[in-house]
């Protein structure tokens, strides 16, 4: 940032002063919180933190700081009452924890709901939370959420068909996106639309979906039960491809699917070639790679197999690495990683009796890759968990239709 962009610092200079480039070097490395209040100190320093350059250096001096995570309950319904946009609490609690360790730092509730029920988790990135409500129209009411900064968002009414969303940032412009892509698609129908919102105009528009189709793909389904993962300034799908073989509609092959937030292009990656076949496979982010998870038949019952792949350079069909391969007893769902490598999955389920109610109750286990040690999470919760990487940001600090709670 050039010194003439910055602005004056301080409104009156000694010898003892420091320069203002050093000033704002020493703010951007300083956490959330204390630049809120720092704000406050003159109208100099309350203009410079908003600046959106500032806030694009204060990121990547707190990356280091990103060992939390936010466990997200899925399927919570919601009171009749709820009021949209709402700045009232929902009753939904998010928990931040230690990424390391899983140990909870404390607990925050929605501050927004809809009427439509509960919220479902699109993705996180740089210290925004993205959230979305399927109405009865078939569309969706969109929310993005600083917890950081207790501040939101609903982003504008969209009459997009449905998608399956995902949430990245802008890096050359500082500007957080909101894409989706058709779940469904055929290539009897007009060519199929990318949707994209951005923060910066506060709107969305339709960008082409610009694949080339094969003469016997019947259609293409996106094939992903975890957050769309964000890697290397990426957007990803994995898309199952169903052709016509003989006049009848049999599944042929998997896709990946990645989109460039910053030029909003999109354009097909290659998968690694696999032995064998599998039930399941999609894609996730694992200590910023992408990383593909296959889930195989086992001969043992109530065990599952599951391959781990890297891919170490991002881009390249040679670099993807086949990591780990472990067979997870009593699996039910697989959840994500931790910025460290630990993994988190869902582990059988049982009755039990609560004040004369029965109840499921679900286990979770981080599982060390490296020695396959379970730890079990000492929470116990009886719901479905999201779980997001997450960091203290001024995103949403200013703009457009942003409401403090």
């Amino acid at each position: 940032m050039m010194s003439q962009e910055r602005g004056a610092i301080l409104r009156r200079r000694t010898k003892d002063d420091l320069p203002d480039e050093t000033v704002l070097d020493i703010l951007a490395r300083l956490p959330v919180k204390s630049l809120l209040r720092f704000r406050c100190v003159c109208k100099p320093w309350y203009s410079s933190i908003a600046n959106p350059n500032f806030l694009s250096t204060h990121v990547p001096n707190h990356n280091h700081q990103c060992g939390y995570v936010i466990h997200i309950p899925r399927n919570i319904p919601q009171p009749s009452s709820s009021i949209p946009g709402s700045s009232r609490s929902s009753g939904q609690v998010c928990t931040l924890a230690c990424d390391r360790t899983y140990e909870t730092i404390f607990d925050f509730r929605f501050p927004f709901t809809h009427q439509s029920g509960f919220p479902h988790f699109v993705g996180s990135c740089n210290g925004i939370l993205c959230f979305s409500y399927n109405t009865a129209a078939w569309s969706n009411v969109f929310y993005l959420w600083n917890p950081s900064i207790r501040k939101f968002k609903r982003l504008p009414d969209n009459q997009l068909p449905i998608m399956t969303f995902g949430i990245g940032c802008d890096s050359q412009n500082n500007d957080f996106k909101v894409v989706g892509i058709p779940q469904a698609f055929a290539k009897t129908k007009p060519p199929p639309e990318v949707g994209v919102y951005s923060l910066s105009s506060d709107s969305w528009k339709r960008v082409e979906l610009g694949i080339e189709l094969r003469p016997t793909v019947c259609y293409y389904t996106v094939n992903n039960s975890t957050a769309l993962p964000f890697v290397c300034g990426h957007l990803h799908w994995i898309l199952k491809i169903v052709e016509d073989v003989g006049g009848h509609a049999r599944l042929s092959a998997d896709m990946l699917l990645s989109f460039d937030v910053n030029s909003e292009k999109l354009k097909q990656l290659p998968l690694p070639d696999v032995e064998g076949s599998c039930f399941m496979k999609f894609v996730t982010s694992l200590k910023g790679k992408l990383a593909l998870i296959e889930y195989k038949s086992d001969a043992q019952p109530y065990s599952t197999p599951c391959s781990i792949w890297e891919m170490r350079e991002y881009g390249v069909i040679d670099s993807w690495n086949k990591l780990y391969v472990l067979s997870i007893e009593n699996l039910l769902d697989f959840i994500g990683f931790t910025n460290y490598g630990l993994l988190l999955v869902q582990k059988g389920s049982w009755l039990v009796s609560t004040n004369s109610k029965l109840e499921w109750k679900y286990k979770y286990l981080l599982i060390d890759l490296e020695t396959l040690h379970e730890k079990e999470l000492s929470t116990q919760v009886n719901y479905h968990l999201e779980v997001a990487t997450y960091m203290e940001s001024l995103a949403l600090l200013d703009g457009r239709n942003v409401v403090s709670y």
